[in-house]
């Protein structure tokens, strides 16, 4: 998706949620993947990506993420759920292992 702006929220090992912005969701899960994304993440994996929404403006993704980021937990569960309605079995697992 050219031009897509990405909110992701993935779940780490220990149960905790990291909510990100990228423009290539997929470059930046292999980051994740590789222990070079977010510092939070490192060692935290194997990560589940739990949810993403896909936006047209950078302004827009990064707007929603920091209202994810103030979001408590109970209502990231929400978030996600919400954006599990409708995906595979085989999607809502794919696991992205960190080293």
């Amino acid at each position: 998706m050219e031009n897509s702006h990405f909110v992701y929220m993935l779940k780490c090992k220990d149960g905790t949620l990291y909510t990100g912005y990228t423009n290539n969701l997929e470059a930046r899960l292999e980051k994740h993947q590789s222990g070079k994304g977010a510092k939070y993440t490192r060692g935290r994996g194997p990560l589940v990506l739990e949810a993403y929404e896909v936006y047209k403006t950078k302004s827009e993704a990064l707007q929603q993420e920091y209202r994810l980021k103030r979001m408590t937990r109970k209502e990231k569960e929400g978030w996600i759920e919400k954006r599990k309605e409708g995906v595979s079995v085989d999607e809502r697992t794919k696991k992205f292992h960190g080293s």
